[in-house]
């Protein structure tokens, strides 16, 4: 059975950084376009970051824009999300997800509002003094 799975969480400081990364098995994930969605308690769940397949275009939410950034290890089998400067207002359960379709679209709902074929398990994310 194909998953995806997120590592990368926990505790970190405002203005910290954390990298989170998406393992794919039993399936190649540089052939999907990944997305990163995060759900805050009591939020519902935003589009965090795209890219495609290969990986020539990353899109981001206004939110984390100059912030995170997202790129393939296709050695790995994973996609990393780097976040820098993190705000509290990052703090979330961090999800994975990856679609046969390669490309994002060019608006955030394009990628953000659609189904996706695979979703990982989610990280949590905190970001406190």
């Amino acid at each position: 059975q194909p998953q995806l799975a997120e590592s990368g969480g926990g505790l970190v400081q405002p203005g910290g950084s954390l990298r989170l990364t998406c393992t794919a098995s039993r399936f190649t994930l540089g052939s999907h376009a990944v997305s990163w969605f995060r759900q805050a308690p009591g939020k519902e769940r935003e589009g965090v970051s795209c890219i495609s397949s290969p990986g020539a275009y990353q899109k981001y939410a206004n939110s984390v824009k100059g912030r995170f950034t997202i790129s393939r290890d296709n050695a790995a089998n994973a996609v990393h999300l780097q976040m820098n400067s993190l705000k509290p207002e990052d703090t979330g359960v961090y999800y994975c997800a990856a679609d046969v379709i390669t490309a994002c679209g060019e608006t955030v709902s394009q990628w953000a509002e659609r189904s996706y074929d695979y979703w990982g398990q989610g990280t949590q994310v905190t970001v406190s003094s």
